[in-house]
């Protein structure tokens, strides 16, 4: 189970969100590419980002913080928030990013997906974001009548790289992940699905990896905090 570090972009910062509320933000780094590298220093295989700005504008916001990122990192990176269309795909992948991760649109424009995952395969996931199983789309701030699994479910045949799964209630609150709604999603599809929302400890990692279905986990929070140490996470996981 591969564990993503996360960096949530707001006004060019790294910040963590509670329950995804903009006015919850706590900053934990003023320069986002130095943290990139700090995580890759530690050994992670992969960067997890988010232009929360993005998220909530529809368009890229964030993107000289993201360029920063790119120019430090030599490993992969993936990058939700604000990806609404063709060309805002193409040109993220463009400036050398290994995966973008489409939310909003897999909800209000799946056909875009499937377009974007042919054109660019393994480059494209879907990001679902849910409340108590129902999908919120535009940076969470609006609810949906559509069930993470079913959303999941039209992505089956699509080519679509990963799902990226997010328990609105659980993100940031350092609760713990929601692992057996992320296990039975898991279940439901063949596309592999990466945990994202509340992981705050080892104990929760090795309880996501234990279901043997997950693929990966992020964590942005409990680095900062240190209650996840990165390196001795790293090691577990590939133990």
């Amino acid at each position: 189970m591969i564990l993503y570090p996360a960096i949530d972009l707001k006004d060019g910062q790294a910040v963590r969100l509670v329950h995804g509320e903009m006015d919850s933000a706590t900053v934990f780094n003023d320069d986002p590419a130095a943290q990139a590298l700090a995580f890759q220093q530690a050994g992670c295989e992969w960067v997890h980002l988010v232009d929360l700005n993005g998220a909530f504008a529809g368009r890229p916001v964030n993107g000289a913080a993201v360029d920063a990122i790119l120019s430090k990192l030599s490993v992969p990176a993936q990058l939700g928030g604000g990806i609404r269309d063709m060309a805002t795909i193409e040109g993220w992948l463009q400036k050398g990013l290994a995966r973008v991760i489409l939310g909003t649109v897999a909800v209000e424009n799946p056909d875009l997906v499937r377009e974007a995952a042919r054109a660019f395969p393994g480059r494209v996931a879907v990001g679902i974001d849910a409340r108590k199983g129902m999908v919120a789309t535009k940076g969470w701030a609006e609810a949906t009548t559509v069930t993470a699994t079913d959303l999941a479910r039209r992505f089956e045949d699509a080519g679509v790289a990963a799902i990226v799964y997010t328990d609105i209630d659980r993100d940031g609150a350092m609760g713990g992940p929601n692992v057996e709604a992320t296990d039975a999603l898991a279940r439901a599809v063949s596309i592999p699905v990466i945990a994202s929302g509340g992981v705050s400890s080892l104990a929760d990692l090795l309880a996501l990896k234990a279901k043997g279905t997950i693929a990966g986990a992020i964590s942005g929070r409990a680095l900062y905090d240190g209650a996840i140490d990165l390196g001795e996470a790293l090691r577990a996981l590939r133990g």
